[in-house]
């Protein structure tokens, strides 16, 4: 559907924002000048001021042929829901119901629970006293969820609170970004940089481990309890041997001690990998591997960008359980390129056999900066039916061989409007996983691209402080990165007695 002529009576920008969310899920086009269905579409909401937001949306559609279209729809808040955020549903939740109703759009899996962490709502319908099935109906009515993806989410929080339990006001968790990769991937547009040279490698690792000491120095002034330690990036096994050494050496020697219960390491793709990288990894005590093969179709490797095989991800693979690496991820996208069907089959066949402890099966997002979303006519990508069979497919494969689902979020502009999933065997959950996505952690963020979420148990409120994105600014700038971490930290925990 296309439409010349867009109005909003709304001037509040989030507002704006929840409507263009609605209109984006129906592919509803409020851009474009030509070759339009609708020559007019105006949106109005009106918000009662009452102690429940009640809000009434009108749309009326005038088309090219003079013909009209005027729709009305009231719907209530609930009681245990902020105002805001009630009223900002009910916007969103006329809107979706009104244009399939009117329109007959296919319903999306996911109804217009658009966050990324859709679990959040659970937890604090859980903590509110609802039960199991009390919460699916609440998510299938108010925010027209599927009774899959209700059940699926409302038993995932049911099965996190445990792991939730096992952290307090002191328990925080380290994460640690090298920004390099060997290569960029097509779908990528993460804030990885190819890997510099000895210069470039020196000068980096002198910034980083300031950083990392002025973490070092606040966990011991605040004395928390470090629960996980993740090392991401980026590849960070793209660091030649000595400095991927050095620097895990200097990450487990800062944070590893007697709370901690994960440390992980991505070591993304095998052609980063090496024998020295693997016996580091030994020595530093780290947990948790994760591989990266995203497919293992060869054609589909070498049209993302990928300069290895899927028998050398298998290599990868036997060296890490070989060396007694506990616990292996491994990451799989579904919707590149030119797959179909048959290709997720295979794919999965062939990751099942390894007989990894956690699988983390992610939609392609097309995310502005990557080369994919940059030249999006030059590949075929599967349509969202076919990518919702395709996810199917995998989950099923997953399913069967007894891994369940444990933690989940969503991004914008995903194929299938579908999700990224984790699912581990009983025992193989992911604590940082966890605890970076229901966000009631302290996550202390060091290196190239590295947030912080410091958790102010006083007010009940989380802040984040970013370092930069761009390496050169994060080199240059670093110590301004420090200073608003450390005044993050001691707004959140300093003069507590």
């Amino acid at each position: 559907m296309r439409v010349r002529k867009f109005t909003l009576n709304s001037e509040d920008q989030v507002v704006v924002k929840v409507v263009r969310e609605i209109l984006n899920l129906f592919k509803i086009d409020t851009d474009c000048d030509a070759d339009f269905d609708w020559e007019e579409l105006n949106i109005i909401n009106k918000i009662r001021p009452d102690v429940l937001p009640i809000v009434e949306t009108t749309i009326d559609m005038t088309g090219t042929d003079g013909g009209k279209i005027h729709l009305v729809q009231e719907a209530e808040g609930r009681a245990d829901e902020r105002y805001a955020a009630g009223m900002h549903r009910l916007i969103k939740l006329n809107l979706y119901q009104l244009f399939r109703r009117e329109f007959g759009f296919s319903p999306a899996p996911w109804g217009i629970l658009h966050g990324v962490r859709p679990t959040k709502i659970v937890h604090r319908l859980l903590d509110n006293g609802l039960s199991r099935d009390m919460v699916v109906e609440r998510l299938c009515h108010d925010y027209e969820a599927s009774n899959e993806k209700a059940a699926t989410i409302t038993d995932m929080a049911i099965r996190q609170k445990p792991f939730l339990a096992k952290s307090d006001e002191k328990t925080v968790s380290i994460y640690v970004g090298i920004p390099f990769c060997l290569s960029r991937c097509l779908y990528c547009s993460f804030p990885a940089n190819i890997l510099p040279d000895k210069a470039g490698l020196d000068q980096f690792m002198a910034v980083f481990n300031k950083d990392l000491m002025a973490v070092k120095q606040a966990v011991r002034d605040y004395g928390f309890k470090v629960q996980s330690i993740y090392v991401g990036g980026g590849t960070p096994t793209s660091l030649p041997d000595k400095y991927f050494r050095d620097m895990l050496t200097n990450v487990w020697s800062a944070f590893y001690g007697a709370d901690t219960v994960e440390f992980t390491v991505e070591a993304g793709r095998p052609d980063s990998m090496s024998e020295d990288k693997i016996r580091t990894m030994v020595d530093m005590h780290v947990t948790r591997v994760s591989v990266n093969p995203q497919t293992m179709q060869q054609r589909t490797l070498r049209r993302i960008g990928r300069n290895h095989t899927p028998e050398a991800i298998v290599d990868m693979f036997y060296n890490l359980r070989q060396a007694g690496i506990p616990e292996i991820n491994m990451d799989l996208i579904i919707g590149l390129p030119g797959e179909g069907v048959a290709d997720v089959r295979d794919t999965m066949e062939k990751i099942i056999a390894l007989g990894p402890d956690d699988i983390t099966l992610h939609s392609l997002a097309l995310k502005r900066g990557s080369i994919l979303k940059l030249n999006l006519d030059d590949y075929e990508l599967p349509g969202d039916d076919t990518c919702r069979e395709m996810f199917k497919t995998a989950m099923d494969y997953i399913y069967k061989a007894g891994l369940k689902p444990y933690y989940l979020y969503r991004q914008g502009y995903m194929s299938g409007q579908l999700e990224n999933i984790g699912c581990c065997r009983a025992g193989a959950e992911s604590m940082y996983n966890i605890q970076i996505m229901e966000e009631r952690q302290t996550i202390l963020g060091i290196g190239g691209a590295a947030t912080s979420k410091v958790v102010n148990f006083r007010t009940n409120r989380l802040k984040s402080a970013f370092n930069a994105k761009d390496l050169i600014t994060y080199l240059r700038d670093v110590d301004i990165y420090i200073d608003k971490r450390a005044k993050l930290i001691a707004e959140a925990y300093g003069d507590t007695q």
